[in-house]
């Protein structure tokens, strides 16, 4: 929908806004390496970051494989299976995979081995693999930024074994994010066994870093770091005397976890890493107590102060609350205010343990959305200049949770929930900018089959959200071609109004090797992917009529349409998903 009359109302609302306008549609560039990219963060002077996912030619290792045994032997046995009812002939056998190095020149026989080792992922007799990438966005150039990941020593390349979030950018270019170490193959005895086994083992779980403009890469290893301890930036200021990076910290183990630890991670039957790693991931808050915290460094990005800025809630000393503990810094902005979540107890049950959004301010942590309304649980994604935040909280509406987006002024101690697309709809603010715009994302579609993520801009005061695909056009060039693009996040918002985030387009399919896909006719099959873009406003711009008025039928009316979640492509909202 994309109606004059919308234009009207927004014009006659709104006087020096970005919405007062079209966008022009710029994609900040793809990678020939990968299907998927993202933005993250763009700095006001121009630098922009993200991830790219999706990589194409994903290394693999089968030095190491038995291909006798029954875990690969079902998994190829249900991949025939599947190619039998889509009509489909199996064009290799692990025979193939083991001895012909089918898995560098046969896209199924790649695409089979990708998807065995992403279903045992927590079995570590098995190589570890990861197809998300920090990248740099420059002149529709995307080039990689290694986090933690170094040489393979079994094949060419990365290892990839590595996560990668890439999360925000100075005004001078210097970067953060966190990531895992890197996984290496090494040789262990289970305990009454005669022969080693190969196991995949790695330092750290994860840790926060600092890259600066010219490459340097300082880690931010926790003061605790049993086990490798945890850490992760998140966000990055330029300061007048160097930076002020936010994250989280490990800070200790809570004594249950610690008895987990030494009751079942003996070096016996697997090694120490293998073992913490399956305990970290396998209880519900991890193993580890965090805190939300604030390192400052100097130009030379020296790390001059770590700051604990605590947690809203106190531990009691009881055996009952031997668990850990977590909250987190998601942003800061130039007062040093930053915001993000903490564990806080729910206000009818002290037993009962939320994830609240909160900011941090004066030596304070403070939780301010009201339990009393039935929220019980979200984050605090950005704030801006003035103080004011955005994120979304959690409520339960006609029966399931929903996430709905919010703004909150610390000087005024007021917090609003805007009207989204609809009731049912769940809804982010990702970014605010000083003139009060925030950006986002929300539900649309009016059946289960069609929920879909579509962009929205929103200014504070104004009782409506505008989905920015309603400022784009309506057809390409030719008059004719439907618009390539539909906006399904918008990640970033600078002072020029101009906009930063994540569009759909459909193109050629291609395969995990990076080949073309056809189907059995020989006919060339299509696919939708993510794409970085930036939305530029146009100064006289005008809406487009894309349809008749009669056609309208616009979901965000409807109050009571059914819940279903539909991720709209992989890792669509990593940064929120990851940034606890």
């Amino acid at each position: 929908m994309k109606y004059k009359l919308l234009a009207a109302s927004i014009l006659a609302t709104l006087s020096t806004s970005a919405i007062s306008a079209t966008y022009q549609l710029t994609e900040l560039g793809s990678s020939e390496n990968a299907k998927h990219s993202y933005v993250t963060d763009v700095s006001e002077s121009g630098h922009i970051i993200g991830v790219a996912n999706g990589l194409y030619n994903l290394p693999i290792d089968t030095s190491y494989i038995d291909f006798s045994e029954s875990i690969i032997k079902n998994s190829y046995s249900n991949t025939e299976d599947a190619f039998e009812l889509s009509d489909k002939v199996i064009t290799f056998t692990l025979d193939d995979i083991e001895n012909n190095d089918a898995v560098a020149t046969n896209s199924d026989a790649h695409s089979f081995m990708i998807s065995f080792l992403s279903s045992i992922s927590t079995n570590f007799e098995y190589q570890k693999i990861s197809s998300l990438i920090g990248v740099n966005f420059n002149d529709s150039t995307l080039t990689e930024q290694p986090l933690f990941d170094i040489a393979s020593v079994d094949y060419d390349g990365l290892t990839r074994s590595t996560t990668n979030l890439y999360n925000a950018v100075s005004e001078d270019g210097v970067s953060v994010g966190w990531g895992s170490a890197p996984y290496d193959k090494v040789l262990f005895t289970p305990d009454g066994d005669d022969e080693a086994e190969t196991w995949f083992t790695h330092e750290f779980i994860e840790r926060g870093i600092v890259i600066g403009a010219d490459g340097l890469q300082v880690p931010l290893i926790p003061e605790f770091n049993e086990h490798g301890g945890t850490s992760r930036a998140n966000d990055i200021i330029k300061t007048n005397s160097g930076y002020t990076v936010v994250g989280n910290i490990s800070i200790d183990i809570p004594a249950d976890r610690l008895e987990n630890i030494e009751d079942s991670c003996d070096n016996e039957d697997e090694p120490i890493s293998v073992c913490v790693n399956l305990l970290n991931s396998n209880i519900s808050r991890g193993l580890f107590n965090k805190r939300a915290v604030k390192w400052e460094l100097d130009e030379s990005l020296n790390i001059t102060s770590v700051e604990e800025l605590g947690l809203a809630l106190t531990p009691d000393e009881g055996e009952t609350e031997d668990d850990a503990f977590i909250s987190t810094a998601l942003a800061v902005n130039s007062n040093g205010v930053a915001v993000g979540s903490s564990h806080t107890r729910y206000y009818k049950d002290d037993d009962i343990i939320l994830t609240m959004p909160v900011y941090y301010k004066d030596g304070a942590v403070v939780d301010f959305i009201n339990q009393e309304d039935d929220w019980q649980g979200g984050k605090a994604l950005a704030i801006s200049n003035n103080d004011v935040v955005t994120g979304y909280a959690i409520k339960r509406i006609e029966g399931t949770l929903r996430n709905k987006f919010f703004y909150h002024d610390i000087a005024t101690g007021n917090t609003v929930f805007p009207n989204d697309y609809f009731s049912s709809s769940s809804s982010y603010g990702n970014d605010i900018n000083s003139q009060g715009y925030i950006v986002g994302e929300g539900e649309v579609g009016v059946s289960d089959s069609s929920r879909r993520k579509e962009a929205f801009v929103y200014k504070i005061g104004e009782d409506k959200i505008t989905n920015l695909n309603d400022l784009l056009p309506c057809y390409e060039t030719d008059g004719e071609t439907n618009y390539a693009y539909t906006m399904a996040e918008a990640k970033v918002i600078n002072e020029n109004n101009e906009i930063f985030g994540v569009a759909t387009k459909t193109v050629e399919k291609r395969d995990s090797l990076g080949g073309i896909v056809t189907d059995i006719e020989g006919n060339i099959e299509f696919e939708s992917v993510a794409v970085a873009v930036k939305l530029t406003p146009i100064a006289n711009g005008e809406v487009e009529n894309c349809a008749p008025p009669e056609a309208e039928v616009y979901e965000r009316n409807s109050a009571s349409f059914p819940w279903f979640t539909l991720l709209l492509l992989p890792l669509v909202g990593i940064r929120r998903i990851f940034r606890f």
